[in-house]
């Protein structure tokens, strides 16, 4: 039996507090909606209770940011994309930002197991005066547990609409990509870190993201395998290899924390569970 479901979120200003409205349909839903850094930022965590993505279930998410709002999404574990007998799983998450808004997209980590054929497909389209900060990690089997990732097909698109593009077709036959000093080095965890505006950043702006993420990443175990560019005025781009999910999380969580102070002027503030 393949699931179905269809997550809508709206966030409103009431006020000063960025208030939501969430609509469901199937095995996707809103854990807990919170304000651990005042009213002006609601953070939201995103559950689905089967607890993975087999094939032929489609999970969609689409979020809408009035004027003024400040949302950041979470998830309270990993991504899981199991075994397929044939069909794709999918996910697809769009979120539209109207002007004056700032979104952080920063859901845990994507496994994609041993013979799963999966998609995923992320478009964010910012109004002028939108921000947002967003992450995908990906990690292709299970390292950890000796369950290497020698069958399977996975498809990545992350798009910013006439800004920015990436879209990879990965197959756990390409060698050539997985293990070539120019693909994956071997390695078969895979992180992508972003800011991005709707409208041109400043040099000044786009200097010091570009400066903050690399003093991160200088002090990083994974400094040799990390990198930030800016590849248009409208976008700041971080990827890093890793042999493992938690030290390539961890810089990516530094270099968030670095520009949320940079751009925004905000503390940290971690989402509350992550260190439950």
């Amino acid at each position: 039996m393949s699931w179905l479901g269809h997550l809508n979120l709206q966030y409103s200003l009431d006020g000063r507090r960025t208030i939501a409205l969430d609509r469901h349909h199937g095995p996707l839903r809103v854990l807990q909606r919170l304000y651990p850094e005042g009213e002006t930022v609601c953070h939201h965590v995103l559950v689905h209770p089967p607890g993975g993505i087999v094939g032929g279930d489609v999970l969609e998410i689409n979020a809408e940011l009035a004027s003024g709002t400040h949302a950041l999404i979470t998830t309270p574990s990993a991504t899981r994309f199991y075994r397929s007998a044939g069909q794709p799983a999918v996910q697809r998450v769009r979120a539209r930002l109207e002007p004056g808004t700032r979104l952080e997209w920063l859901p845990l980590e994507t496994i994609a197991y041993r013979q799963c054929v999966a998609e995923n497909r992320l478009q964010f389209d910012l109004a002028p005066g939108a921000e947002m900060m967003g992450w995908d990690l990906l990690a292709l089997g299970l390292p950890a547990a000796n369950e290497h990732w020698d069958r399977g097909h996975y498809t990545q698109r992350l798009e910013l609409p006439g800004v920015w593009l990436e879209q990879a077709v990965i197959d756990a036959k390409d060698r050539r990509l997985l293990d070539s000093p120019v693909g994956w080095a071997g390695r078969r965890v895979l992180g992508t870190l972003w800011f991005a505006a709707g409208t041109a950043l400043s040099t000044d702006r786009r200097t010091e993201l570009l400066d903050r993420a690399r003093t991160a990443i200088g002090s990083s175990t994974l400094a040799n395998t990390a990198g930030a560019t800016a590849p248009h005025a409208r976008t700041v781009v971080v990827r890093v290899l890793a042999d493992r999910v938690e030290p390539a999380m961890q810089l990516m969580v530094a270099v968030r924390n670095a520009w949320r102070n940079a751009a925004w002027q905000l503390d940290p503030h971690a989402p509350r569970i992550w260190h439950t």
